[in-house]
């Protein structure tokens, strides 16, 4: 299989100052325990959203929280380490719904799931945090606004949203959260790997590492 090297570039630089801000530490802690190596049952279910090949040979677990900043910081990071591998690293989101408001805006992801329309409605949010995730105060009829001007249909959304099955994703998730420890997000996982070292270059490297490890045993 063809491997591609993943390499720094200058969007790479300017997210890595960008997280080096209080946007991106903010509800994190230094000192926080490590997590030691976990199984993939409580990493990856079927539920679970992916974004990128499937079958790819890395994957990166993120739990993540929709309101979160750094998360929000997070992500052209990963994608942009996406699009320099090719078809070699996927992510893998599991929802952690640690801030006021959090297990709605994750409702309203799994209603855009089902209409197709995760990663969209996602980067809609994700774009517009600072409009609807103001801590302590959240605006969700406004993540609602922006989902729907995203493509989603508001309507079917607001039922699929409330359903048992997405009762079960959101209580599957924060059972998996606690198992593995999970205090803060985003808290990354990479090939079931804890991310120790909280820093995009933390990040680059072990996914880095992974990469080679699996050019290595093909």
């Amino acid at each position: 299989m063809k491997r591609r090297t993943l390499v720094l570039s200058t969007a790479f630089a300017a997210v890595a100052v960008f997280a080096g801000g209080a946007a991106l530490y903010g509800g994190r802690t230094d000192n926080a325990p490590s997590t030691p190596f976990v199984s993939n049952e409580t990493l990856v279910r079927m539920h679970s959203p992916i974004i990128g090949p499937a079958a790819a040979p890395v994957t990166i677990v993120e739990f993540f929280d929709p309101s979160c900043e750094a998360c929000r910081a997070f992500y052209p990071l990963v994608k942009q380490m996406m699009a320099q591998t090719g078809d070699d690293v996927r992510l893998v989101l599991r929802y952690t719904p640690l801030h006021d408001g959090s297990d709605e805006a994750v409702r309203i992801l799994e209603a855009a799931k089902k209409q197709n329309l995760f990663e969209p409605v996602l980067e809609a949010l994700l774009a517009q945090q600072p409009a609807w995730a103001v801590h302590g105060a959240p605006d969700l009829e406004k993540a609602w606004q922006i989902a729907a001007a995203a493509g989603l249909v508001e309507e079917r959304a607001r039922q699929d949203a409330v359903s048992s099955s997405v009762d079960s994703v959101l209580a599957q998730d924060v059972a998996d959260m606690k198992a593995n420890n999970v205090r803060q997000t985003p808290t990354f996982f990479v090939n079931g790997k804890p991310l120790t070292e909280f820093s995009p270059q933390g990040l680059y490297d072990l996914v880095s590492s992974e990469l080679e490890a699996t050019k290595a045993g093909s």
